[in-house]
């Protein structure tokens, strides 16, 4: 086992104990982050859900709860699923979605739009989630970003059309459309300098 492998293990366990310990009580993402000592926290927790049936609910399945928030019901476990993404499947997705983050629009590697601290990882994300009957097909898998994915389980945004985003860009000050301008260039050099000519 890889000592990465090792660490999100180590994680995991800390998260599970710290769940079983306060069954019953509101947890919030900040004591979860600390807890696992890891900025994949949020993975641990799903993986904690998604594949040990542990019965964790979050705003998405508690009305009572606010983003961020977390707690385990009860020890009874749930339906649990395996993980089953090849690395083939995820190879494809990445590409498909342009290593790009299919909620928040960063790049792999950038600084996250939401967190400037952090670096954007990208990671895979079900559409419809496996609790609520989502496959491990390509077309119910997209590019998410941690920080996103942080927040999102079983959420599903839909992507704006082009008229829609243009619409935005032409509303906005001339500072901010050159700052799109800059970006796009930046990410399509290629297609920038066949459109201005060089």
């Amino acid at each position: 086992m890889s000592k990465k492998a090792q660490r999100g293990q180590g994680s995991r366990s800390k998260l599970r104990d710290y769940f079983i310990e306060n069954v019953g009580f509101v947890l919030d993402s900040d004591t979860l982050r600390e807890i696992a000592g890891t900025s994949e926290w949020g993975r641990r927790v799903r993986e904690l859900r998604n594949e040990e049936g542990m019965n964790i609910v979050t705003h998405n399945d508690r009305s009572t709860l606010k983003p961020g928030e977390y707690m385990l019901l009860d020890l009874k476990p749930v339906p649990s699923f395996e993980r089953g993404i090849s690395k083939e499947t995820r190879a494809l997705v990445l590409d498909r979605n342009g290593f790009t983050c299919q909620m928040c629009g960063a790049a792999a590697g950038e600084p996250n739009p939401y967190d400037a601290n952090r670096k954007t990882r990208l990671h895979i994300g079900h559409i419809i989630d496996k609790s609520m009957g989502g496959t491990d097909e390509p077309g119910n898998l997209r590019a998410i970003c941690s920080v996103c994915n942080e927040g999102a389980s079983n959420l599903t945004l839909d992507r704006p059309k082009a008229i829609k985003l243009l619409a935005q860009i032409r509303r906005a000050p001339a500072s901010d459309q050159l700052e799109v301008l800059e970006w796009i260039i930046k990410k399509f050099p290629a297609h920038a300098k066949k459109l201005i000519g060089e």
